[in-house]
């Protein structure tokens, strides 16, 4: 076999390159103007249309674009509505259905604005702030205002939204050769809310100076209700309260103060009931955990019932019915809450399916109590938009054209898998294998987090798992303690603890799949991003059984972690420690300082401007390894954040790191261990 050699800095005419650039045009079809994506699901008030983001792209540069469009609900007629040559997302409907609004760039790159779009004349009205770019914006419920939510230029971004900088950070009118400068925050890093004013175009700031609102929503027409910190920096989300303003007076109160983080606010049309889900959590708008339900606006609240759902998402459909999704172990839920009998009513749910986006399952509530949009796939199911109420699902449009499909479909098999950890803890995971004789080489696929968890996305979509089926691999892929789906108590376990037990949930798993003969013992691989990447890091300098290791984006120095990070509360949350102890976890737990162990080959991925886990991360951890004597390589993504997202670097990206597991362990019949030609 003719070895891919990731340390040639171009490698645009490989086999391997070309074969996952073929993949994601598949999957994108540049210049055809079919969508390959919908994102941002929003049902009109009349049940009858769905306005979505549709992910376009022209060609594979950057990001793919996003358009809005409307969804015919009978028909599944697509009908393209906005015509930005970037990215128009998040469309709301006005309460009477006769206007959109959505957020654009259109007019500079990264610079998000409101656009109001009349549906009968397709007129637009544009509305800006100066300084700050909008994250999302929300109809009143009488459809008069508009709720804004703003952000400075100087703020960061969360690791699952790229962990980088704000693009608009720097100004033009500042020299190229001037310093960047840190002394405290000022005013371009703080988060917002505006009022905009329907019938005479006035906006007006309504958050108090000194607040920053990380996620808001209206609580009936008088007030308004969001999580909020009196800090800006990306790790003062990870302690913030709930707050409720009161609009005509713009006294703040504080309603709820969480043990832990929290996540989906949503009020009822009168705002006296209120939810809102409160989780452990690793990174901000990644939420999945315990419902709570206020009926006295605010005043106190209480943990439903959700049936063992860790809850991901909410959306009032009446004063009396909540809609809300989450996840149950391997299952998707969709979900019908009576707030007065506590009763939930199950709308949908599959444990070989999922729905929603790249995070978690997402409620997208229709007028009427349990009717809902789903986007529904599976590890070889292509995404599919139904419509659902209650007992029924009508299929409206199938992603993705057919011989891509069917060449996906055909690439391997998917099941859940069940293992006892070291502790006697039971584990969950999916194991994705390729068609053909067992036993293969195995890929350990970790998630970031910890407390994320894999679920049956279309193996279809970006990523490396496509190409790695194709090449003859197994991919593993645990939800070990700390992950979400098993309740708090099992996210709980990972805390204070990364790298004790978790370490055994993952190589017990792989005992399990080599016993039952899934797993080639000689050809064992691992890779993983964030999370992933600190116990890709940490695993092989626990143990020898690894042919070749990938970390995407690492921890690898819990110390240096925590003073370059923009999460550096994080370090302390899950360690729970002090990096001032010199015998803590803070040293103990870092990978950099166990390289002499490793005899493993690695190749370590980074992005230059990565805020969440810095570059400097899988630097150390590179130079530590060849101090040691090992074999690593290093890659630095420029314009990258918190993971490789943008094309064609994704490209590059997904062919360097199978071409290193091919190098190192490639695929075809079982060898002995101590074969690593």
């Amino acid at each position: 076999m003719t070895h891919f050699d990731v340390t040639t800095r171009d490698v645009r005419a490989t086999g391997l390159f070309t074969q996952a650039q073929k993949r994601l045009a598949a999957w994108y079809r540049p210049g055809s103007g079919k969508p390959a994506d919908f994102v941002d699901l929003s049902i009109s008030p009349d049940g009858r249309q769905i306005a979505a983001a549709a992910v376009l792209a022209d060609k594979l540069e950057g990001l793919p674009g996003q358009r809005i469009c409307l969804i015919d609900a009978a028909t599944g007629a697509i009908e393209m509505i906005s015509s930005s040559e970037r990215i128009d997302r998040l469309p709301k409907w006005s309460p009477d259905g006769d206007r959109l609004l959505f957020v654009s760039d259109r007019d500079a790159p990264y610079d998000f604005q409101v656009q109001i779009l009349d549906l009968s004349t397709r007129i637009e009205t544009p509305v800006r702030l100066k300084d700050l770019w909008v994250e999302y914006a929300q109809w009143s419920p009488g459809g008069e205002y508009i709720l804004i939510a703003a952000a400075g230029r100087g703020v960061d971004l969360s690791g699952a939204q790229g962990g980088i900088p704000s693009p608009l950070a720097s100004s033009d009118e500042v020299p190229a050769w001037a310093p960047e400068i840190e002394a405290g925050h000022d005013e371009s890093e703080w988060r917002s809310l505006w009022l905009y004013k329907v019938a005479d175009s006035s906006l007006k700031r309504i958050s108090p100076d000194g607040v920053t609102v990380w996620e808001a929503c209206w609580c009936g027409s008088d007030s308004l209700l969001f999580v909020a910190s009196d800090g800006p920096a990306e790790e003062d989300w990870y302690t913030a309260d709930l707050r409720r303003l009161d609009l005509a007076t713009g006294a703040v109160h504080s309603i709820y103060r969480p043990r832990d983080q929290l996540g989906w606010p949503c009020a009822s049309p009168s705002g006296d009931r209120i939810a809102v889900v409160e989780a452990v959590c690793s990174d901000r708008t990644i939420v999945a955990g315990n419902l709570l339900v206020s009926s006295d606006g605010g005043q106190s609240f209480a943990v439903v019932d959700s049936a063992d759902v860790d809850v991901t998402s909410t959306a009032w459909q009446s004063e009396d019915h909540l809609l809300y999704a989450g996840h149950r172990s391997f299952e998707s839920v969709l979900a019908l809450l009576d707030p007065d009998t506590g009763a939930s009513q199950t709308i949908w749910s599959d444990d070989r399916l999922t729905f929603g986006g790249a995070r978690f399952p997402e409620a997208v509530p229709g007028p009427r109590p349990g009717q809902a949009a789903l986007l529904v796939e599976g590890h070889f199911k292509r995404p599919e938009l139904f419509l659902v109420d209650r007992d029924e699902a009508r299929s409206l449009i199938k992603l993705g054209e057919e011989p891509f499909v069917d060449a996906c479909e055909a690439l391997g098999t998917a099941h859940e898998q069940r293992w006892t950890s070291e502790d006697g803890l039971e584990i969950h995971g999916w194991v994705l294998e390729p068609k053909g004789e067992r036993p293969n080489a195995t890929i350990l696929d970790i998630h970031g987090g910890p407390v994320w968890l894999w679920r049956p996305r279309f193996v279809g979509r970006p990523g490396y798992p496509a190409l790695l089926l194709a090449r003859g691999y197994t991919v593993f892929q645990p939800n070990v303690r700390g992950s979400s789906g098993r309740g708090q108590d099992y996210a709980r376990h990972v805390f204070g603890d990364m790298g004790g037990a978790d370490t055994h949930d993952y190589l017990t798993g792989v005992d399990q799949l080599v016993a039952d003969g899934l797993a080639d013992p000689a050809r064992l691989g691992v890779t993983g991003g964030s999370y992933g990447g600190f116990m890709s890091s940490w695993l092989i300098t626990q143990d020898s059984r690894f042919s070749a290791a990938v970390p995407i984006a690492p921890v690898t120095d819990w110390v240096s972690e925590h003073l370059t990070s923009h999460i550096g509360h994080f370090c302390e949350m899950f360690l729970a420690d002090d990096m001032t102890n010199p015998v803590g976890k803070y040293h103990s737990r870092s990978p950099v300082f166990f390289t002499e162990q490793v005899n493993t080959p690695v190749l370590v991925v980074c992005g230059a401007i990565d805020r969440n886990t810095p570059p400097v991360q899988a630097l150390e951890f590179h130079r530590a390894l060849r101090m040691n004597g090992k074999q690593s390589a290093l890659l630095t993504y420029p314009g990258e954040g918190h993971g490789i997202r943008k094309m064609p670097a994704v490209i590059d990206f997904t062919a360097r790191l199978v071409g290193w597991f091919e190098q190192h362990m490639p695929p075809g019949a079982p060898r002995s261990r101590g074969d690593r030609s």
